[in-house]
């Protein structure tokens, strides 16, 4: 088959690994830079141009849309749709994920576990938002910010209610979730491919930190999940309507809560802690799923 991944950087850990895996099953694997792409749009006759030149018709994309490039990476992928080629995530899903308030309240609407959030728009609400998630400890995110970057912990009322104003004075979009303190610093990542569970790994911060991401110095080992574990994550990734996604987890009191579904998960992490071969997985899924004009919209929201 001949397939492309979108991604910025052929040189990435994730993009490099996925050409090997393709190249190994006999696969004509193309790296092509999703900025550089750009789309003729006319009736009946869709074409994404690359280079002063048009792109061949390619069986399946594999998009690494990174979040500070969703609106026009999208907008790439939805072109190689209208062309029938089938994405591994289609755009709209990817769109979905990115939005964090949307997925919460998507989640929400089927069930699927989560941590009590709050969204508010005016400072005279505060207090009650703050009251709403069960006060303080609790945890303040920037909507739009990624990898542990804009995630404050508020130990106490005061505190929050500062940070809340603050972030409300910048005309930033937050959240407020309620500390899960059982946690303990640990997350769970499970990684989704074709409504399976293919890898876990259980996420701990580093001392004093209460973000569990790699980026900020955690450490991952591999972890055995729970049926309720599993069925939470795939669950998630059937709602945001993601073929390939990494479904973020913690363990609390109630049962596992659902933190984020990553649209376009880093393979580093997940492989060297389990040591299985996630791009080959994934790469078997677009074998097993991948015709012409099959890519349809998936999950509702």
């Amino acid at each position: 088959m001949k397939i492309a991944i979108l991604s910025r950087n052929k040189k990435l850990y994730s993009t490099r690994r996925l050409v090997e895996a393709g190249q190994v099953r006999g696969h004509e694997v193309d790296v092509i830079d999703t900025l550089q792409c750009y789309m003729d749009i006319t009736k009946s006759r869709s074409v994404v141009r690359y280079g002063g030149k048009e792109l061949p018709r390619y069986d399946a994309i594999i998009p690494r849309i990174g979040a500070s490039i969703t609106f026009y990476g999208t907008a790439v992928v939805r072109q190689f749709e209208m062309m029938g080629t089938f994405s591994v995530n289609e755009s709209v899903a990817i769109s979905r994920s990115r939005d964090k308030l949307r997925s919460l309240q998507l989640l929400s609407r089927r069930n699927v576990g989560l941590p009590r959030t709050g969204f508010a728009n005016k400072s005279t609400n505060i207090k009650d938002l703050i009251k709403t998630v069960g006060g303080a400890p609790l945890v303040v995110k920037l909507l739009e910010g990624t990898q542990g970057i804009g995630v404050v912990l508020a130990e106490n009322n005061k505190s929050a209610e500062s940070i809340i104003e603050a972030f409300m004075g910048l005309n930033a979009n937050i959240l407020v979730q309620e500390f899960i303190k059982e946690a303990g610093g640990a997350d769970i990542r499970c990684f989704v491919v074709g409504g399976k569970v293919v890898a876990a790994m259980k996420r701990q911060g580093a001392d004093g930190e209460f973000r569990s991401n790699l980026h900020r110095g955690g450490s991952a080992t591999l972890v055995k999940l729970s049926k309720e574990e599993r069925a939470t994550a795939v669950n998630a990734a059937k709602v945001m309507g993601l073929n390939v996604c990494g479904v973020d987890i913690l363990q609390s009191a109630s049962g596992p809560v659902v933190m984020e579904v990553n649209s376009t998960p880093g393979l580093e992490g997940i492989e060297k802690a389990t040591g299985k071969d996630v791009g080959e997985l994934i790469f078997q899924f677009i074998e097993d799923n991948a015709k012409p004009h099959r890519t349809r919209t998936r999950g509702k929201g």
